[in-house]
């Protein structure tokens, strides 16, 4: 459900994206813009970004395999370094034009229309952002919510270019591209702060809080005296975890299955986004010696 509706997030922010970056493409070709185009290229490279998003969520849905016996919900988190690389690319696209722009100013035609499409980009941008966000948090996607940020960076250029449009109109010529060079630096802490967070997922990174609440459901099972070893990390936007639950060494095999079954149950229902977790059981007393020095 959860793949699902994350596809449905990003088919529908490509559409929205897809038809802002038509229509200021088109104003670009009339008016010469620096500006926009930086504008333009970033919707473009944000509906782009769909692409990778869209070939791995289709991947998640496929069944395991034996060369992939944990099925391909770690696509996600390729695609999530795809969507920083891109992001980064289309900075530099900007920089670059903007640099030569500054360099060699050109008139700015058709600034009416040059500013209505500022304000349509800031509009579909900042719509397309809080959808992807809200939609990736509610299902624990950190490719998502990389994408959704990406998203809002893209309306501040937006109103960049709205501003650079009124600085033209107001006898300042090379407003456009110095406005057009101002719109990376956003965009460059908006990479960084989606690189960190896509990177800490590749790298099997979770946070305590997790774990604590994983400690803490399965602590008060009844049967179980204390947990030990417990361990998460992300899968896409899948968390899995598995942790060792300490019994009484009197009990039985059948006993202390029991009470693992239990605690998996516990925390599957608790823990949110919670896919699955492996439960190992480990008596009292072999759990002391264990823990004893040599």
């Amino acid at each position: 459900m959860a793949t699902r509706d994350g596809s449905r997030a990003t088919w529908i922010s490509l559409g929205i994206l897809a038809a802002t970056a038509a229509v200021q493409l088109a104003i670009v070709a009339v008016s010469g813009s620096v500006a926009l185009l930086a504008d333009t290229i970033h919707n473009a490279t944000d509906a782009l970004t769909a692409i990778p998003l869209l070939i791995a969520f289709r991947l998640a849905r496929r069944q395991p395999t034996r060369r992939y016996p944990y099925g391909y919900h770690r696509a996600e988190d390729v695609a999530g370094l795809v969507i920083v690389g891109l992001i980064a690319i289309s900075a530099i696209a900007a920089v670059i034009e903007a640099l030569n722009r500054l360099v060699h100013p050109q008139p700015l035609d058709a600034a009416g229309w040059v500013l209505a499409a500022g304000v349509l980009g800031l509009a579909g941008n900042e719509a397309v952002a809080q959808y992807r966000i809200r939609v990736g948090r509610r299902i624990g996607s950190a490719a998502l919510v990389a994408d959704g940020l990406h998203a809002r960076t893209d309306g501040l250029t937006s109103l960049g270019v709205v501003i650079a449009t009124l600085g033209v109109l107001a006898g300042f010529e090379r407003a456009d591209a110095i406005v057009a060079l101002a719109i990376t630096v956003p965009i460059g802490f908006t990479m960084v702060a989606a690189a960190r967070a896509v990177l800490h997922r590749a790298l099997d990174g979770t946070d305590e809080s997790t774990l604590a609440l994983i400690e803490a459901v399965a602590g008060v099972v009844p049967g179980v005296e204390h947990v030990e070893d417990a361990r998460a990390r992300w899968s896409g936007h899948r968390l899995m975890a598995d942790l060792t639950v300490v019994v009484d060494g009197g009990l039985t095999v059948e006993a202390g299955h029991r009470i693992a079954e239990a605690a998996r149950a516990a925390l599957l229902q608790e823990v949110p986004r919670l896919a699955d977790v492996t439960v190992h059981v480990d008596p009292h007393d072999d759990a002391h010696e264990h823990a004893a020095p040599a």
